[in-house]
């Protein structure tokens, strides 16, 4: 486990919260480019990043919940 912070980890936003900036980190995901590569299910897959850290991700890569 890492002791990611919001913020601080690659270019994924403050907003996502503390568990699923630690969940994306642990999993090796960085980078919203990483992000954008991933299948929503997969991303909701990841203990830690809930649906309310998938909408952010979502808006911040401007595409809809149905990627």
């Amino acid at each position: 486990m890492t002791t990611a912070r919001p913020g601080e980890v690659g270019d994924l936003p403050r907003a996502i919260g503390r568990p699923a900036t630690r969940a994306l980190a642990d999993a090796g995901v960085t980078t919203l480019a990483q992000v954008a590569a991933m299948p929503r299910a997969e991303l909701l897959g990841l203990h830690g990043v809930g649906p309310r850290a998938a909408r952010v991700l979502d808006e911040t890569l401007g595409r809809g919940e149905s990627s």
